[in-house]
């Protein structure tokens, strides 16, 4: 029999992340602790866990609360893994936990790292974190200055210059915003590099070449099936039995299909190719929408190739 002592046991860790303090169980140990989330706790906790056998550090994204320690673990070189929220609850639902506490959940985060074994992946960089949040905010404000718009048309004239003086600073801070990312771009010359290949391609412009380098790192990484899936362009069957449903698109990563989905409005105006495979398959009876989304999925297929052989759009077209 081989007894292994604490130092040899492999430990996955499972935090609860809140505003104000974090929940932390190391499995199979059944440790619990709990810490303010504050820079001066969380760096204690690192200290703690460097000196054990960390298999992975899972937590659930959480809208930016997790930031500090997710940051913190990769600056150490500990295995932190950042999940969807959905995929722990589903887990729970499978193996029967339904109480809902700061400890359960951490608990069950450490279980799910155990059981699941979520891949490690790189955490992006400090300029690539940067370049994610400038794109955040400018889609944010794209959306206020649609909202304002959509206002102008229907609210009386009496409330039109409110609308106008904001539409006019909306704009400025769209130019600004636009600005500091070409600026944050220029200063990586991967991401230089990168981008020069993305917006050789007729109609991908800087906002989704942008957007793929920061939110898509592993483009150019994977085969044609992994990225389309990845993206969440790729059709999965429903079949049970007998039955047969129609293929549908499902999960990927929404921010990233939406950006496209705008690029390829004009790709299919501007891009011979896209434009006769878009007109081939309305040809064939595909509704537009399905017709683009078919469209989506070659391009990115196209664009994961490209950076893969660090080749521009023409150089290796057929």
């Amino acid at each position: 029999m081989t007894i292994h002592t604490e130092s040899q046991i492999e430990i996955n860790v499972g935090v609860d992340v809140g505003k104000s303090k974090l929940d932390i169980v190391l499995h199979p140990l059944d440790l619990h602790f709990q810490i303010p989330n504050d820079e001066e706790n969380i760096l204690k906790v690192i200290n703690v866990l460097k000196k054990r056998n960390i298999k992975r550090i899972v937590v659930e994204a959480t809208g930016r609360y997790e930031h500090a320690f997710v940051f913190a673990c990769d600056q150490a070189n500990l295995p932190i893994v950042v999940v969807n929220p959905i995929s722990v609850r589903r887990y729970a639902q499978v193996i029967g936990i339904l109480a809902k506490t700061d400890k359960v959940d951490a608990n069950l985060i450490a279980h799910y790292a155990a059981t699941i074994q979520p891949k490690i992946k790189p955490i992006a960089d400090k300029q690539s974190r940067l370049i994610k949040d400038l794109l955040v905010r400018r889609t944010q404000l794209l959306e206020m200055q649609t909202m304002e718009k959509n206002r102008l048309q229907i609210l009386p004239k009496a409330l039109h210059r409110s609308i106008k003086t904001l539409l006019r600073s909306l704009e400025t801070q769209i130019k600004t915003i636009t600005k500091q990312i070409d600026e944050a771009i220029m200063q990586v010359k991967h991401w230089r590099t990168q981008t020069e290949i993305l917006i050789s391609v007729p109609g991908v412009g800087k906002v989704l070449a942008y957007t793929l380098l920061s939110e898509l790192p592993e483009l150019g990484k994977l085969n044609r099936k992994e990225i389309a899936a990845l993206v969440g362009v790729a059709p999965m069957n429903r079949e049970s039995g007998s039955w047969n449903g129609k293929r549908r698109i499902r999960g990927g990563r929404h921010r990233i299909r939406t950006v496209m989905f705008m690029a390829m409005l004009s790709s299919i105006q501007c891009n011979p190719v896209f434009k006769r495979f878009y007109e081939h398959l309305k040809a064939q009876g595909k509704l537009p929408k399905v017709a683009i989304i078919a469209c989506m999925r070659k391009l990115i297929v196209v664009l994961n190739t490209m950076l893969k052989n660090e080749t521009r759009w023409g150089e290796n077209m057929a």
